[in-house]
């Protein structure tokens, strides 16, 4: 293979630069001609394609975002827009893409393998919901922005002898709330993948302040199915107890990647040109344990089944 592009697509998450630093530098060390495309599949229709040197990726390890930009596109789900995506693809005699992504531009990059373009997929997203893979780049920082957050909100809600619901990312996938909760000592993680017990709930809290507790931490999940609002005005008239919340939103994107998630990105953006070398058909790349792994791009999307029970269970057995 002689000429590929790399882009980044859907929801920016820490380490996504890293990634596109390996894919560029790890194809040019193999003499491969690389191409930037900025803004995701919108900006493939556009035709916002540069050429990228080894300079292109200089300084970039350590921030957070996306150098090529990000975005999502409806008009790559139109018969006329994805047709455009080609014809630029086959302008500029691409061969082989590097999606950086989530489900969404994963999604995107299957239907591109269907139309002959060998695709690898890094799994780009700080929600931690693809099955395939153990991790996603961006979701260790995640886990410790929200960690540090948690720490922050205990010395005031410790001061104030109250609780506090803490609203985190994950509208399908509760892993920010549970590897966040789990390390950060919460009371109560709530994720979509678990029924709400409000009497567990509030059972923990009465126990905890019957023996002097001075503050609750609650972990709440975007997608669980009573609001943070909500939850807080139940836990207050059922305990008697002030609850105040705090929404993280977006704060949980950004940051400097972590160390964790500066090499993850770095592992998979090189297999990724591996396997290109290879000649390789399209690819979902991972880690399970250390390792580095690929899989048919259309079966890992097919792959269900990553909510970890048992962490969950410890987290609620060392809260009590």
């Amino acid at each position: 293979m002689k000429r590929i592009a790399v882009l980044t697509s859907g929801g920016d998450a820490p380490g996504m630069n890293a990634a596109i630093r390996a894919v560029v530098r790890g194809a040019l060390y193999h003499k491969i001609q690389v191409y930037g495309i900025e803004r995701g599949y919108e900006g493939l229709i556009n035709g916002e394609i540069k050429e990228m040197n080894v300079s292109s990726v200089s300084d970039i390890l350590q921030r957070g975002g996306t150098m090529l930009k990000t975005a999502r596109s409806k008009r790559f789900m139109t018969p006329e827009g994805f047709q455009r995506a080609m014809d630029m693809l086959e302008n500029f005699e691409i061969e082989g893409l590097v999606v950086i992504g989530g489900d969404g531009s994963f999604r995107g990059g299957l239907e591109l393998t269907k139309a002959g373009i060998t695709v690898m997929g890094l799994p780009g997203t700080i929600d931690n919901d693809l099955a395939y893979t153990d991790f996603t780049i961006g979701f260790d920082t995640a886990v410790n922005t929200v960690l540090s957050a948690i720490g922050n909100i205990r010395d005031t809600s410790s001061a104030h002898e109250r609780s506090t619901v803490i609203e985190v990312m994950g509208r399908h996938c509760g892993d920010i709330a549970l590897y966040a909760g789990l390390t950060g000592g919460a009371e109560s993680i709530l994720i979509p993948e678990e029924p709400v017990d409000i009497n567990a709930i509030c059972r923990k809290l009465i126990q905890g302040r019957n023996r002097g507790k001075l503050h609750n931490i609650i972990i709440r999940a975007e997608g669980v199915e009573i609001s943070s609002q909500e939850l807080a005005q139940v836990i207050t008239d059922r305990t008697g107890m002030e609850t105040k919340v705090v929404v993280l939103g977006y704060i949980q994107r950004g940051g400097s990647p972590t160390a964790g998630d500066r090499i993850l990105a770095s592992r998979m953006g090189y297999k990724a040109i591996e396997l290109l070398m290879e000649d390789s058909t399209s690819k979902a790349i991972g880690v399970c344990g250390s390792e580095i792994i690929s899989y048919d791009l259309e079966t890992a999307l097919n792959m269900t089944g990553k909510h970890n029970k048992s962490l969950m269970e410890l987290a609620d057995m060392l809260s009590i």
